[in-house]
């Protein structure tokens, strides 16, 4: 998944087995530490892995910063399926309930179109004053601006 051109569009370069390796343990040692990350999304009719969804906590410093980001990332056979709006909304019951955060977003390339429409289903909000050049993306590559998303937890008054 990692080293198809297509999945990896909206990223600066597709990844090799030895990077993908690396971002798999990266993640192992995430979910030991807080008790939640990136998980494994697998069909329930077949069991085959199209990809991962889940929390994460940004790695760059940024006006958002520190933050903990929702994402996704599907392999084509995984696409257009529901799947990625279906896992996003049980890291959300997560990210809100079990973890008890107030606000998660999300981010990606302006021109990500699939990714922007997920978190739209989500009910994720987008104001163009929070979009900012990725800090991990070269000067003057096309896909250094990105979008924001935001979405605040549940009410915790009572």
């Amino acid at each position: 998944m990692n080293a198809d051109p297509e999945v990896m569009r909206h990223f600066p370069a597709v990844l090799s087995r030895a990077q993908s390796d690396e971002m798999v343990e990266r993640l192992r040692a995430g979910l030991s530490a807080r008790g939640w990350g990136l998980w494994a999304l697998e069909r329930l009719d077949t069991g085959d892995m199209v990809g991962f969804t889940g929390l994460a906590v940004p790695r760059f410093e940024a006006h958002f910063t520190p933050a903990v980001e929702i994402g996704w990332r599907l392999s084509r056979p995984g696409w257009g399926q529901g799947f990625a709006t279906e896992a996003a909304r049980a890291a959300l019951d997560v990210a809100f309930g079990e973890v008890g955060l107030a606000e998660v977003v999300s981010f990606t390339t302006a021109g990500n179109s699939r990714s922007r429409a997920v978190m739209a289903r989500l009910g994720m909000t987008h104001d163009a004053d929070d979009d900012f050049d990725h800090p991990g993306v070269a000067i003057g590559d096309p896909l250094r601006r990105h979008v924001l998303y935001r979405l605040g937890g549940p009410s915790r008054g009572g």
